[in-house]
């Protein structure tokens, strides 16, 4: 029996624009089960930034409910929002966010200061993470010293690196070129098959076919939830011996 990771019950956000009221999320209801890969599509406007921020516990819902592993974080106040995105949720954003005078085991390693981690423990975590994103030999390195594609590793190792229940990915090729895009969806698959649950929310259509579902918003709604039985595979193999 699968086991229901994130469950939202009728979920609406509405935002006032002057005297507008915009309905970005009209009454959504998605359940989301563990070892999921998941992407989220929709044009400009859909509403699919708005359920990211929501499901990343950046923003509550004006109404309706989201369980998170059981529990309801819609009712929550910032700071416990900020607890439980420390705990449960590592971002991948499409700009890095790094930070750009710290190396990338400082990087890797910050999420686990605020969850009040020694020191020693920190970097040994931070470390094991780059070894599993092929980062071993950058650990020293600052952003500026790396490529584009070794800064989004970086950033997917600091995701993973308090071992959360979500990898939440928002448009995480959108600055790479395509060969590096194809490293770093070989890198998702790697992490989904360890066994991690993945949101990927992308407007490119080749991008979301990485994706076992796909789950398409427009205009607030959801407009189709389908499972995609044939997902694009990368052969890490091949990929390997083409980047040595």
């Amino acid at each position: 029996m699968k086991e229901e990771l994130i469950k939202i019950e009728s979920l609406s956000k509405h935002y006032r624009v002057g005297t507008e009221v915009v309905k970005a999320l009209r009454s959504v209801s998605i359940s989301i089960y563990k070892n999921e890969y998941v992407a989220l599509m929709g044009p400009s406007g859909s509403g699919k930034s708005t359920l990211m921020n929501i499901l990343g516990c950046l923003d509550s819902p004006t109404a309706g409910s989201y369980y998170l592993n059981g529990k309801d974080v819609s009712k929550q106040v910032d700071n416990e929002l900020a607890e439980v995105r420390n705990k449960e949720i590592g971002f991948v954003f499409q700009t890095f966010n790094l930070l750009p005078r710290s190396t990338a085991l400082d990087n890797v390693a910050l999420p686990l200061i605020y969850s009040g981690i020694n020191k020693g423990n920190r970097q040994q975590q931070a470390l094991k993470v780059l070894d599993q994103v092929g980062l071993s030999d950058r650990v020293s390195h600052k952003p500026n010293e790396l490529s584009g594609g070794q800064r989004q590793r970086v950033a997917v190792a600091r995701a993973l690196v308090n071992n959360p229940s979500i990898i939440l990915a928002d448009e995480p090729t959108g600055n790479l070129d395509s060969k590096t895009s194809i490293e770093i969806m070989g890198l998702f698959q790697q992490i989904h098959q360890a066994g991690n649950t993945i949101i990927l929310v992308t407007h490119e259509e080749a991008i979301a076919k990485h994706a076992h579902r796909i789950i398409k918003l427009l205009d607030g709604n959801v407009e189709s939830d389908e499972i995609n039985d044939h997902p694009t595979k990368i052969d890490q193999h091949a990929l390997k011996q083409e980047t040595e």
